[in-house]
């Protein structure tokens, strides 16, 4: 294949008056190919012409439907599960050399007409940084003292990192409550993290 480093040279040569022939042998190039450059007065990169057609005729363009419709009832089928099918179906018709190109096929449907991605958002927790409290209504559970039903919530603490736990039974979910209970937490963990986070509260925001 010639370069554009070769055509370069033979330009040069050429305009040092050197003869055709002479110019062509000292590129390692064949006169008429040389010849073509001259006249052309391009380089090999700039009279190369991309193409986007097909070089090859689509094996699977006929049964496409019909895989495109498996797709769509499972899009986790893998194509050489697919393949598998086809040949089953059409014995003969399909090698197992085409395997590539219909995965490739599969893999552009799902780009362009699979099902969306499921987006997930991953939570790094960090020791000492984040602390999370809510209040549980425990009135379901029937616990009784003396007979009675013993109507209490419990503010619950956690460190977010160490699943670390503190309660503190308390009698409504106010802002009172959620003060006492993160006090004692923290009086029983000893520190203090840099952020606390609680649903929030209609006393405390009211």
């Amino acid at each position: 294949m010639v370069t554009d480093r070769q055509v370069r040279r033979l330009m040069s040569l050429l305009q040092a008056e050197h003869s055709l022939r002479v110019s062509a042998e000292k590129v390692g190039m064949d006169r008429e190919t040389a010849g073509k450059y001259r006249a052309a007065g391009k380089l090999p990169s700039e009279l190369r012409t991309d193409h986007d057609w097909r070089t090859r005729s689509d094996p699977f363009a006929e049964v496409w439907p019909w895989v495109a419709e498996q797709l769509s009832l499972n899009a986790g089928l893998e194509a050489k599960t697919l393949l598998e099918a086809l040949q089953r179906a059409h014995p003969g018709r399909f090698a197992d050399g085409q395997l590539r190109t219909l995965q490739r096929q599969v893999k552009r449907w799902r780009g362009l007409e699979g099902p969306g991605k499921e987006v997930f958002f991953a939570q790094v927790h960090h020791p000492g940084r984040l602390c999370q409290s809510d209040f549980s209504h425990m009135t379901k559970l029937g616990v009784t003292i003396g007979g009675r039903s013993f109507e209490h919530l419990v503010y619950h603490f956690v460190l977010t990192y160490s699943n670390w736990e503190a309660f503190t039974v308390c009698y409504s979910e106010s802002f009172e409550s959620l003060s006492e209970g993160l006090q004692n937490a923290l009086w029983e963990l000893g520190g203090v993290p840099q952020r606390h986070r609680t649903d929030r509260l209609s006393a405390a925001w009211g």
